[in-house]
């Protein structure tokens, strides 16, 4: 499953945010720094009007969303890399996830304490990103020291990570996010993510405001999405209360609310658009009487490898896919009609899966 670490300051509303996310009340939420003491888990279903209205052509029984993994992790202060406020027990789990998302406060409350006593969010994220990036460094430095009697005995996998590990130490020293691609060759970016390093994971710029600014932001989140849009990170601009409050209301109330706001989708909605941006990926879909089904891909999958997302029997046995496109489905209504249209195709192991695809696997075990 898809996992996403909430990562920030002590009392930027990570909890708050993490408590909507999950329509959870397990992840505490004070006034004071450090109220998350144990790292928060709660999975959140993706959004997908499609399902809805391929249940009611198919009168299916289920539908079964993607889902992702949120894990909340306590507040990190400057010097938490070194042992400072909960020291850097945490860290680990921010290694474990596929996406960051970075809650930045862009709000002014005088009730709300700032563990740095004012509100300066690029303040913030240089914090964040440093105690990530030092952390990060520790690990290479270890590491580099682990294979040195290999690399000076020439060994050659041995000598490409150690020029691997040399490029790291130069890019974590300047405490920002990296992004491997731009910095790493085909044959070194397999030792790269092997490493798991925190600041080179996709990040997204969470930008906590009041529910007055959430329709048109303010100073602050400009600041947030110019250094985002020279970082190669996204920005989305949410008020963790609103979407607190949202998380407590109907379907049709949250949509009224939300157009009183000013916004036409909410904050943690589009938060898992930008996640599935960022990670590049793409959902196909599995419909029938039994269930309609959703499923994640990394986007150039082959259908092979989407078959193998359901069962790795499917993958191996691979013969061939019946694809009808989402659209086409919910025009003419029904697997018939759209044979009948033309429109359901026989494709091979070369195809390419796209977003928004029916699939029908064809394979022999």
């Amino acid at each position: 499953m898809l996992r996403t670490g909430i990562v920030g300051l002590p009392n930027v509303g990570k909890s708050t945010l993490f408590n909507a996310l999950t329509s959870a009340k397990n992840a505490q939420s004070a006034n004071y720094p450090f109220c998350t003491i144990e790292p928060n888990v709660g999975v959140v279903t993706v959004p997908d009007e499609r399902l809805g209205v391929l249940c009611g052509l198919c009168k299916c029984r289920e539908v079964i969303p993607t889902a992702i993994e949120f894990v909340d992790i306590a507040g990190l202060v400057k010097g938490a890399s070194k042992g400072e406020g909960l020291g850097n027990q945490f860290l680990h789990n921010i290694r474990e996830v596929d996406a960051i998302i970075q809650v930045v406060r862009c709000f002014d409350d005088e009730n709300t304490i700032h563990v740095a006593g004012v509100v300066n969010p690029l303040d913030d994220i240089v914090i964040i990103n440093t105690e990530l990036a030092l952390a990060d460094l520790a690990s290479v430095e270890k590491r580099a020291v682990r294979i040195l009697k290999q690399v000076k005995a020439g060994e050659k996998d041995a000598q490409i990570e150690d020029r691997v590990l040399k490029k790291l130490t130069e890019l974590l020293s300047e405490g920002t996010f990296i992004n491997i691609n731009d910095h790493f060759n085909e044959e070194e970016l397999p030792v790269v993510k092997q490493l798991n390093l925190m600041s080179t994971k996709p990040v997204i710029y969470a930008a906590n405001v009041s529910e007055f600014d959430l329709k048109n932001g303010n100073e602050y989140t400009k600041q947030v999405e110019n250094y985002a849009k020279t970082h190669n990170a996204e920005t989305v601009i949410i008020s963790a209360r609103i979407e607190e409050e949202l998380a407590e209301l109907g379907a049709d109330e949250a949509k009224e609310y939300l157009r009183e706001l000013g916004v036409e989708d909410s904050g943690i909605n589009r938060m898992i658009k930008a996640v599935y941006r960022l990670l590049n990926l793409r959902t196909f879909i599995t419909a029938g009487e039994k269930e309609v089904r959703a499923w994640t891909i990394p986007a150039g999958a082959k259908a092979p490898q989407a078959a193998g997302v359901i069962h790795t029997d499917f993958e191996k046995g691979f013969i061939r896919a019946e694809i009808t496109p989402y659209g086409e489905f919910a025009a003419y209504g029904s697997y018939a009609a759209c044979k009948d249209k033309g429109v359901t195709r026989i494709e091979g192991k070369d195809y390419v899966v796209q977003d928004g695809d029916l699939v029908h696997f064809r394979f022999a075990v």
